[in-house]
């Protein structure tokens, strides 16, 4: 069973992988945040050896009504039967692709601190084709050192490394003082697309992809329901 803090991080993962997918529909982040819950749950039907799924069972498991997960789904084409209901493979396989997980992604992580750490060492990035392919920080103490099997290089090497390689995500884990001035830099040397875990959202120009993650908000919300 995954756990509670891997389910965030996956959902999270497939949130951004979809912001840099082309889509020539417009779906609403609503129903956005919803499709890696979805990929999740099929998954593990998957893992369980069931075939096929209705709305209704479907809706059981993931405490979504059944309207919702037919009305979601009816964004990209339904996907379902009358009568037969969800073959769990093929949408396990159409949300996939959706969220652009049938493509692979090179990923880059500016910060390799503690949670820096944890990030790289995330297993389930390469499941879902999301390879570390460069790890990097201004701790000349650390230079060398590998995470998840990965050399840590210095800040310095960024601009020769990203002429050499295509890199499509870079993972921010650094104070919230450097990351602007980080994202701007890497932006300027042909980074597209971010996934941010600074203290701040990034304003960055048009046509960059940002996902701002604040770790504190979920904890909040959890501090809230605890009042309730």
């Amino acid at each position: 069973m995954t756990s509670g803090k891997n389910c965030q991080t996956l959902d999270f993962i497939g949130i951004f992988a979809y912001s840099i997918s082309v889509m020539e529909k417009e779906i609403s982040p609503a129903v956005i945040s919803r499709m890696p819950r979805y990929y999740r749950y099929l998954g593990e039907l998957l893992s369980d050896g069931v075939e096929r799924i209705s709305s209704k069972d479907l809706s059981l498991r993931m405490h979504v009504t059944a309207s919702q997960i037919r009305q979601d789904l009816n964004n990209f084409g339904g996907f379902g039967q009358q009568g037969y209901g969800y073959n769990v493979q093929f949408l396990y396989d159409e949300i996939g692709r959706i969220l652009g997980l049938n493509e692979s992604h090179n990923v880059i992580l500016i910060g390799v601190g503690n949670l820096g750490h944890a990030i790289a060492n995330y297993v389930s990035f390469e499941k879902l084709d999301f390879t570390i392919v460069g790890l990097f920080d201004s701790n000349p103490g650390i230079f060398g050192k590998e995470v998840g099997g990965v050399a840590i290089r210095s800040i310095d090497d960024l601009p020769g490394f990203l002429a050499d390689n295509h890199v499509d995500i870079a993972i921010l884990t650094l104070p919230k003082e450097n990351a602007e001035v980080m994202a701007h830099k890497l932006v300027g040397l042909g980074v597209k697309a971010f996934w941010n875990f600074a203290h701040i959202d990034l304003e960055l120009p048009e046509g960059v992809i940002v996902q701002n993650v604040h770790l504190s908000d979920s904890l909040m919300q959890l501090s809230y329901n605890l009042t309730l």
